[in-house]
């Protein structure tokens, strides 16, 4: 079973979380707020989504790296994933 099925209402609380953020980030900008209540409202998404990935990424190398049922071709073969993965998050 995957993580993100096992800790799935965690992860759609995060993600419910970061719309209500975005949902003010649009009032705010509707609202013509202040740049820096905007720009607090833009930082806060960024770490919710951070915080997001950073649970089921550590999920996944728990659940798939760690796993000792795996292969060392399965292992490296995820590992690639998560590293493909990084590297498109982290642009």
């Amino acid at each position: 079973m995957p993580h993100t099925v096992k800790e799935k209402n965690a992860l759609l609380a995060r993600v419910r979380r970061i719309q209500g953020q975005a949902a003010a980030l649009e009032r705010a900008l509707e609202q013509e707020n202040e740049c820096s209540a905007v720009l607090q409202q833009i930082a806060a998404i960024r770490g919710a989504v951070n915080g997001l990935m950073v649970q089921v990424l550590e999920g996944h190398l728990r659940d798939h790296l760690h796993a000792e049922d795996r292969t060392p071709e399965e292992r490296r073969e995820d590992l690639e994933q998560v590293v493909s993965v990084l590297r498109s998050y982290l642009k």
